[in-house]
């Protein structure tokens, strides 16, 4: 048995340094003094943060994709909230088999979407528009939050909203006074990942983002084409900080939801 374990932890710990290996390096390359992307820097400095801080273009760029991610959170949750909460509650199949339709953004191929976005966009002006970049990533993240509500939802027991009803409360008030409140874990959740989707959004953004609505992540791929220096390493280092800062708020999220659920018998 020890053996066996000692081999898990052995191949676990194996994948996650596979799965660290670009963070260990971006993350030292972005302390280079030199003016060239190097492995191992010959000499480490903060001037390439200095650089990102202080130019106008990059903080435009940073702006745009904070303003879309937030917005993109916000509306994602609300929909993507209401839309779990009706496919939960559902008694006809057909609505209930518009799960698959409404997840179809997870597991269709980000370049078909993108150019199927292009095209409807050209044809009613939304190319390089903020709305345009906030629609596009509500319908990417909206699968996120659907999900994550999901399992609140089952986990939650429906029979206490139904007393809160009985007891002369409509469907609209005892969502907000018995279920949100239990759910909340899951909908934090949702609304992080569509935060962070929104945020790392990239073959989208090539495509319809530009002018002063241009992302951070398109102005990234733009300067690699053009002039390849560890400013763009600074910059992936502090989107990889912030993502990892997401996830771990997911994950005391989730385990918040699992000790509520947990505690409530006990309740009882």
């Amino acid at each position: 048995m020890p053996s066996t374990r000692i081999l898990l932890y052995s191949v676990v710990g194996l994948i996650l340094l596979y799965l660290m290996i670009p963070v260990l390096i971006i993350v030292p390359m972005s302390f280079s003094g030199t003016r060239f992307l190097t492995f191992p820097p010959p000499s480490f400095s903060f001037r390439w943060y200095e650089a990102y801080v202080s130019s106008v273009a990059w903080m435009q760029a940073t702006k745009v994709s904070l303003i879309l991610a937030f917005l993109t959170a916000i509306i994602s949750t609300v929909f993507g909230t209401a839309a779990a909460y009706a496919l939960h509650n559902a008694k006809s199949p057909f609505v209930r088999s518009l799960q698959v339709v409404l997840l179809l953004p997870l597991v269709t191929p980000i370049v078909i979407i993108a150019v199927g976005v292009f095209f409807v966009y050209m044809k009613i002006g939304l190319i390089a528009t903020m709305s345009g970049l906030v629609l596009a990533n509500v319908m990417l993240g909206i699968p996120y939050v659907i999900t994550a509500v999901l399992v609140g939802l089952r986990k939650f027991d429906p029979t206490q909203e139904m007393v809160a009803r009985s007891l002369g409360m409509n469907r609209f008030r005892s969502f907000f006074a018995v279920t949100l409140p239990q759910i909340k874990p899951s909908v934090i959740s949702g609304m992080l990942f569509a935060f962070i989707s929104a945020l790392d959004e990239t073959i989208v953004a090539l495509f319809i983002s530009g002018g002063d609505n241009q992302t951070l992540t398109k102005r990234m791929f733009t300067a690699l084409r053009d002039e390849i220096d560890p400013t763009i390493a600074s910059i992936s280092s502090l989107l990889t900080a912030v993502s990892f800062i997401l996830v771990m708020l997911i994950s005391l999220s989730s385990r918040e939801g699992r000790t509520k659920t947990g505690e409530a018998p006990a309740g009882h």
